[in-house]
């Protein structure tokens, strides 16, 4: 693990050190997920994929749902009660 000690401006903001942007593939206007824990803060490169990728995926998506039996109607419930448990 590469460790680097980072300086948080008066602005709340800090700088990642180009090393580690370079060792990741992190770009000017990339997008980066901050999760926390504790006193913990995980940094997490966020790639938005291209509108093939994501074609590719809903495919593949389609057909894993399409092979366990699973209707459109299945998968909208399925989708409203995953957001009904995040509400509680």
């Amino acid at each position: 693990m590469n460790t680097q000690i980072l300086t948080v401006s008066s602005s709340s903001q800090i700088s990642l050190p180009s090393s580690i942007c370079e060792r990741l593939s992190i770009d000017a206007g990339d997008k980066l997920v901050a999760y926390t824990t504790g006193d913990v803060i995980v940094l997490k490169t966020l790639k938005i994929p291209s509108s093939e990728e994501f074609e590719l995926s809903l495919d593949e998506a389609q057909k894993r749902a399409s092979s366990v039996g699973y209707t459109e109607n299945d998968i909208n419930d399925i989708i409203k009660s995953s957001r009904r448990k995040k509400r509680i």
